[in-house]
């Protein structure tokens, strides 16, 4: 159970829990910021009515197009707010990418496109709600209800998790603690390996369309850049030293098998073999038109590519992997038994053993 301590004079204080005069303020909380729950993502609905079932709090959708079924327990048993929870993720789990696109346009005035690029600055993904999630909002929950959530999370791979908002008072004022019941991270990890195979091992990196970022930069000086904003080189910092990638350019295809040589930097400190700067030996605009704002500035990471076709020869076929973000996991068992084959993979890796 969260406490919370006021340090005065070296000696600690127990802050008083409390509770807020409106509950409600909990939603317009989590609506307004969803980060407060955990989920890096949009609000698509609030008291979203499902006929014969009820509404749902709040319905949200992660980046990866995922939607998430928020609940405040409000003054319901614990028993009662899971059975409600599952009940609307039953729902939940019916709605195909049109339904959730009527349904954002309906609720926000707005269409899904437009919500979704204010938040991460690009599309969403062309097919949405592979997977989903539940999130009960709760100052506090019995042990035997907590018992069956993480049997369902942990056992069958159910998106379900608990996050506690606890209040206290101190001098007057009140603070809000968050936290959760189990680690938000591995609900999802364990909720989407269900809907997908394993990861193959590989990873999709990109970096725009040609005009974005020409592909005979990236392949002459072995690099890949991304600026504009944290949501974009985040991307590369997920990638580590010895990570196996298959480049895509948007509009083209495939178009490169590498190996991470490097990990995320700022361009302006990145150096070639020869030991020259690589915003000297490539002087590109998306270098520098941010300056060195260590949000927006652009970062790299090395490449050692071991596999390229030039853009006339991009490899793909129709339905084939591709995604917005800069960097991800494939899972796609048609993507990667081609990329390998087009590429030569077993053969390099049968050279590397």
């Amino acid at each position: 159970m969260s406490e919370l301590f006021q340090i005065e004079d070296g000696a600690l204080r127990q802050a008083a829990r409390s509770k807020l005069a409106n509950e409600a303020l909990i939603e317009g909380w989590v609506k307004d910021n969803p980060r407060l729950v955990g989920i890096n993502g949009i609000i698509i609905g609030q008291q979203v009515t499902i006929e014969n079932r009820g509404r749902i709090d709040l319905l949200a959708m992660n980046k990866e197009g995922d939607l998430i079924v928020i609940e405040l327990k409000r003054d319901r048993t614990p028993r009662d707010i899971i059975a409600q929870v599952l009940d609307y993720a039953s729902w939940v789990a019916s709605q195909t990418t049109r339904d959730i696109h009527v349904l954002c346009l309906k609720q926000n005035g707005r269409s899904l496109e437009e919500v979704y690029r204010e938040r991460f600055s690009t599309s969403p993904p062309d097919t949405l709600n592979a997977a989903h999630q539940m999130m009960v909002v709760a100052s506090s929950m019995d042990e035997t209800t907590k018992r069956i959530i993480e049997y369902l999370s942990e056992e069958h791979g159910v998106g379900i998790n608990v996050f506690f908002f606890n209040i206290f008072e101190q001098g007057g004022t009140q603070f809000l603690t968050t936290d959760t019941l189990l680690q938000q991270e591995e609900v999802t990890e364990r909720a989407t390996r269900k809907t997908r195979a394993p990861w193959s091992g590989y990873w999709y990196l990109t970096a725009g369309a040609e005009g974005d970022v020409a592909w005979e930069d990236l392949r002459q000086h072995g690099y890949v850049v991304a600026s504009g904003g944290k949501w974009y080189s985040d991307g590369l910092a997920r990638l580590s030293m010895g990570d196996k990638v298959f480049f895509y350019q948007k509009n083209a295809g495939y178009l490169g098998f590498g190996i991470i040589t490097s990990e995320m930097q700022p361009a302006s400190d990145y150096a070639l073999e020869d030991g020259r700067n690589l915003t000297d030996a490539v002087p590109r605009p998306y270098f520098s038109e941010f300056g060195d704002d260590p949000e927006k500035r652009a970062y790299v990471i090395g490449v050692d590519w071991k596999k390229t076709f030039d853009r006339e020869e991009a490899k793909t076929f129709a339905g084939i992997f591709a995604n917005q973000n800069i960097a991800c996991k494939i899972y796609d068992e048609k993507t990667v038994d081609f990329l390998t084959r087009e590429f030569g993979v077993s053969q390099f890796e049968e050279e590397n053993k």
